[in-house]
């Protein structure tokens, strides 16, 4: 239980981070992309859509995921709280109020990953719409 207690923390928020990254790096990347699309590359209405859509099925898996990492981090939080009290024998108020506290801080962080992916997956999903619908005048 020391071992989880130690590194509960690098852990969930490590891979909070690496998500964030990700969301971060998947985003710039696809504006960049609508940036520079040419529509008149594209023939068909099916290719356009693998090019407009590509990485957006990443950012909404992480927008959708991260409430639970962070939830995961409370709930382990919450368990090495109860353990240690369980250890101890110490039943403190302030000491269980702590240990929940500190427990809380990975599912606000995990609400802080997913709610910019989702707002980032949904303008860029907005963005795909606006393409395909110039693409489809164009072609008329």
């Amino acid at each position: 239980m020391e071992f989880v207690k130690n590194y509960l923390d690098i852990f969930i928020f490590g891979l909070l981070g690496l998500m964030s990254f990700v969301t971060l790096w998947l985003v710039i990347e696809r504006y960049l992309f609508f940036a520079r699309v040419k529509l008149t590359d594209y023939d068909h209405a099916d290719t356009l859509n693998i090019a407009l859509t590509s990485h957006l099925t990443t950012i909404a898996s992480i927008g959708a995921n991260a409430p639970y990492i962070g939830l995961l981090g409370t709930v382990m939080g919450i368990l090495i709280t109860f353990y240690d009290l369980g250890q101890g024998g110490d039943i403190d108020p302030a000491t269980i109020m702590l240990g929940l506290a500190l427990a809380l801080k990975a599912t606000a962080m995990g609400l802080v990953v997913a709610i910019p992916a989702i707002l980032f997956y949904n303008a860029l999903l907005r963005k795909v719409d606006v393409l395909t619908e110039r693409w489809q005048r164009q072609q008329s």
